[in-house]
């Protein structure tokens, strides 16, 4: 696996009326995510894993400085493009790793068939493997939403809106175009992320009013565990 490379990451709750302010600022700065759709964002669909104790939940409901979570997801309902992502929480900062795993090998670690992955070379996978198989690793819950994403390459900066913010309840069938899902989220409530690296310019950071708002420990894998 390679080195760590910690990011800073922000949370606030916003309101549609912020959204919206904020949104016609950032616009003329910063440039859409090249993976949006016509309608300026994209969907996001992932499968979070717990284990047997929920430690990965109670350790963010209890803000434990070090602490980590496996994913997987895809985007825009494309299953030809699916990653297997660990993310790490650790003082404040953020990491992530991820890998990219196939539609079948998806569907194999949703049902608990991972003899394969003794033999691969991938670290990750074989991670996942050692969590399910000595702690009893499992996929708890699916978590759906649309970001509205813009970056800016100095600093490596992100500014995300994520809406529309379900739970897939008590399923794991990630693959159901059809599946029932729970609002999770008020849909007037928005989560406004920021992302980057070492520094957040001075311009971005007087558009979005950092200073303003109070960063929250708002997570959208907490948020949709409380309802399934």
């Amino acid at each position: 696996m390679n080195e760590i490379k910690y990011r800073h990451e922000y949370k606030f709750f916003i309101n549609t009326g912020d959204y919206y302010a904020l949104r016609t600022r950032i616009k003329a700065l910063m440039k859409l995510d090249r993976n949006s759709r016509d309608s300026g964002d994209y969907s996001i669909r992932s499968i979070y894993f717990d284990d047997i104790k929920d430690t990965a939940l109670f350790e963010k409901i209890n803000g434990v400085n070090h602490r980590e979570k496996f994913r997987i997801r895809f985007y825009n309902g494309d299953s030809s493009y699916i990653r297997l992502e660990k993310k790490i929480k650790n003082n404040g900062l953020t990491a992530k790793f991820s890998t990219k795993i196939s539609a079948e090998a998806c569907l194999k670690i949703l049902n608990g068939d991972m003899d394969w992955i003794r033999t691969s070379e991938d670290s990750l996978l074989y991670e996942l493997y050692t969590k399910m198989k000595n702690q009893l690793f499992r996929p708890k819950t699916i978590v759906d939403y649309d970001r509205e994403a813009y970056i800016y390459p100095i600093g490596n900066i992100r500014v995300t809106f994520d809406k529309s913010i379900k739970s897939g309840l008590f399923s794991t069938n990630i693959f159901d175009t059809k599946l029932p899902t729970m609002k999770a989220l008020d849909t007037k409530l928005i989560i406004l992320e920021v992302k980057f690296d070492e520094f957040l310019p001075d311009f971005i950071s007087d558009i979005i009013q950092i200073g303003d708002r109070r960063a929250t420990a708002v997570s959208k894998y907490a948020l949709c565990r409380v309802i399934g």
